[in-house]
């Protein structure tokens, strides 16, 4: 066992996302992983926000830049204009998180849709572009005449690190780089994500590289272009939808885990933080039904991270958690929205109960995994 403990900020949230979070981090336990962790709390509910005007927000960003590692829970998003909003914005702001990566994985047991087997990961901005734009109206209200604008931004350094990680991920994966933008109709604004995946593609022509009008890429992602692992480099609002899309053809939005990174000037990562792609479920709170998949891969991920940065033991710690939950599906220990019967106490103990025996099992083989 490693002797210097891991630091993971953990940022809390609201209703079914906290519960779950909760869920989750009991895999975390020292006992269960036999690594040292250390868990640094921030309280990103909506009432603890609204009582420091999101300066709880800002701090958790903060002590994420030092920590390098952070897991996330879904929180509420307020509808008022002048309400403190999504912490999203401030969380990815404050450490300059360039890039979020969502990977849709087939889940052991469960059809795909579209005959999809292999790993998609949508690599997409996680600042700029629809989120954050400056907004406005002009004419009478409510009147004929009334004209809604939209002022939008995107930076060469963020198409440039979503391009070169998109590319980086599919050689990891053996797999293409696939989409894009509509640069055909916005050669200026989104042929600028454009001209950094052909550079990317220059400078690693290794990777197979099929760019794809983003239009295209939804009708090539249910018509069989999934011939091979897939990354998907996108803008922030069109990776938002492409997300929502490719989670559930695999079977639940519930079943993979979002990273947002941060990199350095050569992108290796210097902040990671893992999330569950899926809200609050306020209409499952306290009814111990909800899938805990995500967010215990958020787990598997960060240290992934974790090992990335030098942590020992860390890597795997995160090999046992992925292939605990991946077996406990196979095994048919699954949730309702699988198609199942396990609630989230008893899905997550059986994975704890997986990734001991996967850890006493190769200590005992003398094996790092």
């Amino acid at each position: 066992m490693a002797t210097e403990p891991l630091t993971i900020t953990i940022l809390e949230g609201d209703e079914t996302g906290q519960e779950l979070l909760d869920q989750a981090l009991r895999v975390l336990d020292p006992e269960v992983i036999e690594l040292p962790i250390e868990l640094e709390r921030y309280d990103l509910s909506l009432e603890k926000r609204r009582e420091t005007g999101n300066q709880v927000v800002e701090d958790a960003a903060t002590a994420m830049r030092a920590s390098g590692l952070g897991i996330k829970a879904a929180t509420i998003t307020p509808e008022g204009k002048d309400d403190v909003g999504s912490p999203n914005r401030i969380v990815r702001e404050g450490v300059d998180g360039k890039v979020i990566i969502r990977t849709g994985r087939r889940i052991p047991g469960i059809n795909p849709v579209a005959g999809v087997y292999l790993p998609i990961s949508v690599v997409r901005m996680a600042v700029d572009d629809a989120y954050g734009a400056k907004q406005w109206r002009e004419g009478t209200e409510g009147g004929a005449d009334e004209i809604a604008y939209r002022t939008e931004k995107i930076s060469r350094s963020t198409c440039s690190a979503v391009a070169e990680y998109a590319f980086r991920t599919a050689k990891r994966l053996n797999g293409k780089v696939y989409g894009g933008p509509k640069w055909t109709v916005s050669p200026v604004y989104e042929g600028m994500l454009k001209e950094e995946m052909d550079a990317a593609a220059a400078r690693h022509p290794d990777v197979w590289y099929q760019p794809v009008l983003i239009d295209a890429t939804y009708a090539g992602l249910i018509s069989g272009a999934a011939d091979s692992p897939l990354v998907i480099p996108a803008l922030n609002r069109d990776g938002d939808c492409l997300s929502d899309l490719v989670m559930p053809m695999f079977g639940s939005i519930a079943g993979a885990e979002s990273v947002l990174l941060a990199f350095d000037e050569d992108l290796r990562p210097t902040v990671a933080m893992a999330e569950a792609p899926h809200g609050t479920a306020p209409a499952l709170q306290g009814k111990d039904i909800a899938n805990p998949m995500a967010m215990i891969l958020a787990c598997g991920a960060v240290l992934h991270y974790a090992a990335e940065k030098g942590h020992a033991g860390a890597e795997r710690a995160s090999r046992a958690i992925y292939e605990a939950v991946l077996e406990a599906t196979a095994r048919g220990v699954r949730t309702h929205d699988l198609g199942g019967a396990a609630g989230t106490t008893e899905f997550t103990d059986d994975v704890i109960g997986r990734v001991r025996t996967k850890m006493d099992v190769w200590s005992s083989l003398g094996s790092t995994a």
